[in-house]
């Protein structure tokens, strides 16, 4: 370990709580050198939907590179591009009636929402984005500024303009949608006209907050009457997370852009894209661009993934009964653990339990870890255990896991009823 400790910087986070050294993975498990197993509830954030070295996607890739395949193609034309594109048309945008130009950008979810941020400046003319309490849309700096949590925005070091922030859905009770359309509405409100609104249907990093469809559609009308675009940040909620493949899909709305990343490679991979309408790609050749933007081996397993797992509606079937069952055990655990935790977070296979503090919800966490169970915290305080693991895990694996977190959250409801008495 001391390598770690004397060569990597400290901005690492996830090796603080996770302090082993892993060597494999394979499906929902992380396993050490010394073949200690861990059940994964973390899904590399989000970017492991269909796990570990899944064996469809990893023959695919061998099979490619031992052809000598195209490994970086920049955005120049490739036979692997040609293959994503067509899949990705053929099933998922053309069976959900969506129109889109798919923009390659560098291949991470902050490239990509600077990209969407910067097309909907363009096509506007104007400069104002809205964005929502508690979203997050990465740490650069034009995705940071949509950024609403403190921790993450002060490790910028300069003011993060160019943004206006309103209550999301729930928000302390606060009506964010009448005051955003009041606003609108008043030329004495000092609301520079936005070029678009910034969105996580399903918020992450933020605490598994829910937009509900109403909501959602009372957004995009209002958009709609002040002539704004709306932009879905996609890049955890989309790729089957919630549920369907788009997190937006339950509400009808089309958004104007939408930005995803993580799982839309399949196997871990760096890829981003920004779906755009196509009367907005008004980009000029190379303006927004990045030397990664082609990574012909993610296009490869992306490709295999949509084909193998969205052909038909068996792999969301099999994603609504893992999120039943998930959803059965955060009620079994907020029925037996009052006096730890509040309430039910999130949606699909992105599901939460907020706990009473922070506190908790790391204490619980850290259990789980010395239990074998891989799973972090999210919310402004880590106040809410998050429910990760891959969409493809069987049902008794999931059992397994979920039976390490009531076993922790046992001990720690114990521990505070004796801290009380």
């Amino acid at each position: 370990m001391n390598i770690f400790e004397e060569k990597e910087s400290k901005v690492r986070s996830y090796c603080n709580s996770f302090p082993v050294v892993f060597s494999k993975a394979k499906g929902s498990w992380l396993h050490t050198a010394d073949n200690k197993g861990y059940i994964d509830f973390l899904a590399g954030a989000g970017s492991l939907n269909y796990g570990h070295n899944n064996d469809i996607l990893k023959e695919a890739l061998l099979a490619y590179i031992s052809q000598d395949g195209i490994t970086h193609g920049l955005d120049m034309y490739t036979d692997a591009k040609r293959q994503f594109l067509t899949a990705f048309n053929q099933h998922i945008l053309s069976p959900r009636g969506l129109d889109y130009k798919t923009q390659f950008t560098g291949p991470t979810g902050t490239n990509a929402v600077e990209a969407a941020m910067k097309l909907a400046r363009k096509v506007t003319g104007r400069t104002n984005i809205v964005t929502f309490t508690n979203g997050f849309h990465g740490c650069s700096l034009g995705a940071l500024a949509a950024t609403g949590n403190q921790h993450h925005r002060g490790g910028a070091g300069i003011p993060l303009p160019g943004t206006t922030r309103i209550p999301f859905e729930d928000y302390a009770d606060i009506d964010g949608l009448t005051y955003f359309d009041t606003m609108l509405s008043d030329n004495s409100s000092g609301l520079d006209k936005p070029a678009a609104v910034l969105l996580e249907a399903v918020q992450g990093e933020g605490g598994l907050n829910v937009a509900s469809n109403a909501w959602l559609q009372r957004l995009e009308t209002i958009c709609k009457k002040h002539k704004i675009l709306v932009i879905v940040d996609d890049i955890q909620a989309g790729c089957g997370r919630t549920g369907t493949f788009f997190s937006f899909e339950p509400s009808g709305i089309t958004p104007d852009i939408v930005t995803l990343s993580k799982s839309i490679s399949g196997y871990g991979l760096p890829m981003a894209l920004v779906l755009l309408k196509p009367e907005l790609d008004e980009w000029l050749p190379g303006e927004h661009n990045g030397t990664f933007r082609g990574n012909n081996h993610a296009f490869v397993t992306a490709k295999t993934a949509i084909e193998h797992f969205w052909q038909n509606d068996a792999f969301e079937q099999h994603i609504q009964a893992r999120s039943e069952q998930v959803t059965k055990t955060i009620q079994t655990a907020l029925n037996s653990f009052p006096n730890i935790f509040v309430r039910a977070k999130g949606r699909g296979m992105m599901q939460g339990v907020e706990s009473i503090n922070g506190d908790i919800a790391g204490d619980i966490a850290s259990l789980c870890f010395e239990n074998g169970m891989v799973i972090e915290t999210a919310g402004p305080n880590d106040e809410v255990i998050k429910f990760f693991c891959p969409l493809t895990i069987t049902e008794s694996d999931l059992a397994h896991g979920l039976a390490i977190f009531l076993k922790a959250a046992e001990q720690v409801a114990a521990e505070q009823t004796r801290k009380a008495s």
